[in-house]
């Protein structure tokens, strides 16, 4: 039996009147059974789901899915269908716009909202106990922590009705400082007159104090004129609501901070129980309800997170507009975005529904409402109507009106405000907007500011911008697209700033040509008198020139005669040699005077160290300088003190000849070499640490590592050894070499080994794995010589060939050839700076060679005899060389001459070592004797001094007469 026809259905009347007529369309493909036996399929009455399909209202969830079970429909998909229905009945608004919110959405609570004020009780009572206690007093929280409601909706309605007389207001101000807070509200400051109690100024948003406030001596005086309140009888009372982020701002004020010190009132967020109240109390208020769900879900958003309480009421407010009949649902409050989504969908369902023309006012608006941060939040700032209509459009009206209808911006009389600062943050279009014109927003502030100023100074000319300002004002804001952002003031400062420029310009041109032409003037008649100046001047410089070139050359003439002379009565006469050479280089320092000079203080022999009894073959300076290694032909080795000359130890127990020995790097340890091992020596205790066997021949080179920790001999059986100086054992034998080994080298960094041999071949070896790594072949004849260059890529090496060579050591390739001594080369040393290499050989030659360009810098000359070992000094400076010739000879190497010859040896000198320090030289010989010089290069003044004090007299008057007639006769030696 059929039931009584049902109403039709329009889809498209609504979300409820859709998802009916989907419902009856799925009864009829079931079949069309009765609501009765669609009931006893179910546990819903037939009435019930009769009504679900009526269209009518929405039906709850349950009764939509035992409805498809009736009809064997998808439960998943009507789920999905219903769930969509109810967002889109939620999204729309109710039509009765006109009855009065219980929240206030992003604007704050004024104190006629005070019955709508909830969740602030004890923050209340706190800051009235707070203030009854102190006359000046602040609020200090987070922006959109609530401290402007706290203030205008809770402290304000309780100051009026309290019972305590002492608090009880005679008058109650609220400001905010703004641009000028002294030159706007200094009438306010000032106590109300003819009334008993104090009166309160609220000084809310005391950050405009920083933000917006330019001129720091208002700023002072602002803050002064408040601290008057700390008086007892000033009759006025000071509450100060300050954003946390500028709270610093106020301490760098000692006379404030001082009277906040106890006096400061923190606004944490609000507590689970507080939120509680601030959600249900106000629809309470209002004869509303709330659904549970609803408050659990915001309290469980807004819990704990600083800042939200302004995010929260909006969700509130739009959830209302979305309210059906007494209750706020959760599914209104989704569909309004929520707690973080609500400000940004309010903001851009209005943006986007604004024109292109509006929205570009929007934006405009909306941006000269902020002051973007320097090195903190950006901030609100209010702005005069008149500021935001920059021409005579009405649609910056319009506009306006639809901001503050959706209560983003707040119109309070001719002043526009943005509603609240966590609009910036929550709105990403408007971030994006702050963010891409930030520069540009920080001139705009600047020039709204200056362009007031020069209009409050009468449009003074000298408050005009100039330089650097306005050109960034006219590059940011040009002619042709600064209408629409600038308001006739600005664009009247602008234009003008840039009119005074060019006449600035135009009178500095004038100028400049006036200063240009008398310049041009003054500079033809200074022409001439330099001209004629110049032509006297360089008439007497020219005669001075001749006097002095006549004069100097004389003295030139007169010192070399001198000198000769000195040379010649140095055997016969020292003393009256000496004066000559003092005498001489006094007259003009030339290098004969000079060389007379030294030789006339030639320093004398340092130490003479005696006790070997055969040829001492070998010199070594220990690290610091302070020991010196000996050893030779009788098989000894003796250490001496480098100071005192005295023998330290002696180190016996061989009897072959000492021909090589070294100091590890740390000085504890002698490595020698002998013509039938190497022995490792304990420098402390003079005694023998070990004995290194595993040549079949005599070992001719020892060398430590630059760490010290791996010895390097090389034998005559053609074999090099690498051994653990830590416990004396072979770590390896390198094996290649068909004759003995001549020479051994580590490479700075330690990592490689070179080693020279009479096969005519140098190889280079891999410390770290024993293998070689490189054959250097080339040479024709035996290889007597290797030393690594200090940077450690380059290789010198020496042989009997008469050629030394450079090799490049990363490729193993030669670089040069220095060919020009004639003989075999038995010394190669590389200077300290790596830039000069010195060899010496048979030939008796020294040369020095340019590293960089392997070119001869210099043949240094003078030994009668082979040169047998060649040393620079550490700073580089002096090149010691020692010859068969008995002699050792200094030489510059800057000039490539000789400094001087040590003549006190006997028989060949075979080794030359510089101390550390470089002032000290040890030379051995055949003559079985040491010697160690002083070669601390001299000075003309200290060799002058030395000279004196050694001859104590001058020139006697016959002497005089023979050798200085015609010359002044001041005394030789001066005191």
């Amino acid at each position: 039996m059929a039931g009584r026809p049902e109403s039709p259905l329009d889809p498209s009347a609504g979300p409820a009147q859709r998802l009916a007529f989907e419902l009856r369309k799925l009864r009829a493909e079931a079949g069309s059974p009765t609501y009765r036996a669609m009931a006893a399929r179910t546990d819903h009455g037939a009435s019930t789901l009769s009504q679900a399909a009526a269209g009518e209202r929405l039906p709850t969830l349950p009764v939509v899915l035992a409805y498809v079970q009736a009809c064997g429909g998808n439960p998943e998909e009507w789920e999905e269908r219903w769930r969509q229905a109810a967002a889109e009945e939620a999204a729309e608004p109710r039509a009765d716009e006109d009855a009065e919110p219980p929240y206030r959405g992003l604007a704050r609570f004024e104190p006629d909202d005070a019955a709508l004020f909830f969740g602030r009780d004890q923050l209340i009572d706190d800051l009235l106990h707070l203030t009854a206690h102190h006359r000046i007093t602040a609020v200090v929280g987070a922006s959109g922590s609530g401290k402007s409601s706290l203030l205008r909706a809770g402290l304000i309605p309780r100051l009026r009705t309290t019972d305590n007389a002492d608090l009880r207001p005679a008058a109650l101000r609220v400001i905010t400082p703004g641009g000028h807070p002294l030159r706007d509200h200094e009438q306010r400051l000032v106590p109300k007159e003819g009334e008993e109690g104090d009166t309160w100024l609220v000084v809310d948003q005391m950050e405009e104090l920083y933000t917006l406030c330019t001129d720091s001596e208002e700023r002072t005086a602002f803050i002064d004129r408040l601290l008057t309140a700390a008086a007892p009888d000033s009759r006025l009372r000071v509450l100060i609501a300050v954003r946390a982020d500028f709270f610093g701002h106020l301490a760098g004020h000692r006379p404030l901070a001082d009277a906040l010190r106890e006096a400061t009132l923190l606004v944490p967020p609000m507590n689970r129980g507080e939120l509680r109240e601030a959600v249900v109390k106000p629809a309470q208020a209002a004869g509303l309800i709330v659904e549970r769900t609803l408050t659990a879900r915001i309290i469980d958003e807004v819990d704990g997170e600083p800042g939200a309480l302004p995010l929260m009421s909006h969700a509130l407010l739009e959830t209302w507009h979305r309210r059906k009949g007494r209750a706020l649902t959760l599914t209104a409050y989704e569909a309004a975005g929520g707690v973080h989504g609500a400000i940004a969908q309010t903001a851009e369902d209005l943006y986007t529904h604004l024109t292109p023309d509006q929205a570009s006012y929007a934006r405009r608006i909306l941006l000269r409402l902020i002051t973007p941060g320097e090195g903190a939040q950006d901030t609100r700032r209010p702005a005069p109507r008149e500021e935001l209509e920059t021409d005579s459009s009405p649609a910056t009206a319009e506009v306006l009106e639809r901001l503050a209808k959706t209560r983003l911006v707040t119109l309070d009389g001719h002043t526009v405000h943005l509603a609240h600062e966590a609009l910036i943050a929550a709105w990403p279009r408007l971030r994006k907007w702050i963010d891409e014109d930030r520069d540009r927003l920080r001139l705009h502030r600047q020039l709204t500011d200056a362009a007031h100023t020069w209009q409050d100074l009468g449009r003074e000319p000298g408050a005009l911008y100039r330089g650097t300002r306005l050109a960034a004002a006219e590059e940011s804001f040009p002619t042709t697209d600064a209408d629409g952002d600038l308001t006739p003031l600005e664009r009247d400062f602008l234009s003008s700033s840039s009119i005074a420029r060019h006449r600035e310009e135009a009178a500095a041109a004038r100028a400049t040509r006036r200063l240009r032409q008398f310049a041009t003037t003054v500079s033809v008649l200074l022409i001439l008198a330099l001209t004629a100046g110049l032509i006297a001047w360089q008439q007497y410089r020219t005669s001075e020139q001749q006097r002095h070139q006549a004069l100097t050359a004389q003295h030139i003439a007169l010192s070399r005669q001198l000198s000769a002379q000195s040379a010649g009565l140095l055997d016969s006469n020292p003393d009256l040699a000496s004066l000559l050479a003092v005498q001489a280089y006094r007259t003009s320092p030339t290098k004969e005077a000079t060389a007379s000079l030294f030789i006339a203080a030639a320093l004398p022999l340092k130490r003479r160290l005696t006790g070997h009894s055969g040829f001492v073959g070998s010199v070594a300076f220990s690290p610091d300088g302070r020991t010196l290694a000996t050893g030779g032909g009788d098989g000894k080795i003796r250490l001496w003190d480098a100071a005192t000359g005295e023998r330290r130890a002696t180190l016996s127990g061989r009897t072959d000849a000492v021909v090589s020995m070294t100091f590890s790097p740390d000085g504890r340890t002698l490595a020698t070499g002998s013509n039938d091992t190497a022995r490792l020596w304990d420098v402390t205790t003079g005694r023998p640490r070990t004995t290194l066997t595993g040549h079949a021949k005599g070992v001719g080179s020892v060398a430590f590592s630059p760490d010290g920790r791996t010895l390097a001999t090389g034998g005559w059986d053609g074999k090099s050894q690498l051994w653990d100086v830590a416990t004396s054992k072979r770590r390896a034998t390198l094996s290649g070499h068909t004759k003995g080994v001549e020479s051994v080298a580590f490479s700075p960094d330690g990592r490689t080994l070179a080693t020279g041999s009479g096969d005519k071949t140098v190889r280079l070896w891999d410390i770290a794995t024993g293998r070689p790594r490189t054959i250097l072949s080339g040479r024709t004849d035996a290889v007597w010589a290797v030393a690594f260059s200090p940077d450690g890529r380059t290789l010198a090496t020496g042989g009997r060939d008469g050629k030394a060579r450079l090799w490049d050591v990363t490729t193993g390739r030669p670089r040069t050839t220095l060919t020009g001594h004639t003989k075999d080369v038995w010394s190669v040393a590389f200077s300290p700076d790596g830039h000069t290499l010195a060899t010496g050989g048979i030939d008796k030659a020294v040369r020095l060679w340019d590293v960089a360009t392997g070119k001869r810098r210099a043949t240094l000359t003078g030994h009668s005899d082979f040169v047998t070992s060649v040393a620079f000094s550490p700073d580089g400076r002096t090149l010691a060389s020692g010859s068969d010739d008995t002699t050792v000879r200094l030489w510059d190497v800057a000039t490539g001459r000789p400094r001087t010859t040590l003549t006190e040896h006997s028989a060949v000198v075979r080794s030359v070592a510089f101390s550390p320090d470089g002032r000290t030289l040890a030379t051995a010989s055949d003559d079985k004797t040491v010697r160690l010089w002083d070669v601390s290069l001299p000075n003309p003044a200290s060799s002058i001094k030395k000279v004196c004090q050694a001859v104590q007299r001058s020139f006697t008057q016959s002497e005089r007469s023979l050798y200085l007639a015609d010359q002044p006769t001041s005394p030789v030696c001066r005191s």
